[in-house]
């Protein structure tokens, strides 16, 4: 039967298909890309340790001005400062990074490539392109690689171009079907490839709903296509009357691999990027590894500490002991079927 099914795949010429018992296949998930963020990680893999899925489509989704790209540069660089021999492949389409911008986030501008694109078809054809080529190179010599969309809320499509150009206002009805098209073609080209990718794109009210509530736009395409969709919102961060940073609030709206609904917050300051240990305080204190008491945060050893204290210097108060005991309730916060 084994002969059967391998001829089966030979003669189907599906490059995707694979015994089972032969290895991981496309759909799962083999490793993750840390976000340089311990509690961002955990909402999307449910792993302190973990983060982007290597071969899915994460989304980021939020209004306007809520730090998406912040948000995915600090991410872009964390992958380039983990991964010394990898790069980045940046599809943007609002006109918006600049070579400055990139440096001035401490980001290797050498290992990054910004690839402006103006339609859904151009973004589909390069990106498959990348893909294409990245996966002809032999295994022992692929480098990791990191593709991001930034956003999809702004790519038009050939007709909508074509149209503003002749002077016509009709909207293309079609956009939403090329958008289903392109990624579900992505997805499977990611998964064999082992590549991940995040996607930023914009949030909108329901009109008539009878609680506030977001949806995301573009069809339903990404809804589908995504692994994680993450909504972002934020709120400034102060160093006294100084702001220096967002702290942006996350929140699972979809995940195939951990509890949708979750919520955390993450600190993008303007000089460091991502703060790794920003909100481990919060989960240490609900799952009784530290204690609140009165104004100040009680650690195992039994001394007192303030809050801004234990944020300000986390590698001293996160000790190997503490984050052991963190990925344990991490587990059982985040992850589908822990509760014990």
């Amino acid at each position: 039967m084994n002969d059967f099914l391998k001829d089966v795949i030979k003669e189907t010429g599906n490059e995707y298909a694979g015994i089972v018992s032969d290895g991981v296949e496309a759909g799962d998930v083999e490793n993750f890309i840390d976000t340089g963020s311990h509690i961002f990680n955990a909402l999307i893999s449910g792993s302190l340790y973990g983060g982007l899925p290597q071969n899915k489509i994460t989304a980021l989704a939020g209004e306007s001005a809520t730090g998406k790209t912040f948000f995915l540069m600090g991410m872009v660089k964390n992958f380039l400062d983990q991964n010394p021999n990898s790069g980045v492949v940046y599809f943007e389409s609002e006109s918006a990074i600049t070579k400055q911008m990139v440096v001035d986030r401490g980001i290797d501008a050498n290992r990054m490539v910004i690839m402006p694109v103006t339609t859904v078809q151009e973004f589909r054809h390069q990106a498959l392109k990348v893909l294409d080529r990245y996966m002809q190179q032999d295994v022992d010599i692929r480098r990791p690689l990191f593709i991001c969309l930034d956003s999809l809320g702004m790519l038009s499509t050939t007709k909508e171009v074509e149209d503003t150009e002749a002077g016509k206002e009709t909207r293309d009805m079609s956009r939403a079907q090329i958008l289903k098209a392109a990624f579900r073609v992505l997805t499977l080209k990611l998964g064999k490839a082992k590549v991940p990718m995040v996607v930023t794109n914009h949030t909108y009210d329901v009109i008539g709903s009878m609680f506030p509530q977001k949806e995301m736009g573009g069809g339903s395409g990404l809804k589908y296509a995504a692994s994680s969709i993450i909504y972002l919102s934020k709120k400034k961060f102060k160093d006294g009357t100084e702001v220096i940073g967002n702290i942006i609030h996350c929140k699972n709206h979809k995940s195939r691999l951990t509890m949708e609904n979750k919520m955390v917050d993450v600190l993008l300051t303007y000089d460091k990027g991502l703060d790794k240990y920003y909100g481990l305080l919060d989960l240490a204190v609900q799952y009784g590894i530290f204690k609140q008491v009165s104004t100040r945060i009680e650690l195992p050893d039994g001394s007192k500490q303030y809050a801004k204290t234990i944020n300000n210097d986390p590698e001293k108060y996160f000790t190997k002991e503490v984050m052991e005991k963190l990925e344990e309730v991490a587990l059982k916060e985040f992850k589908y079927g822990n509760d014990s």
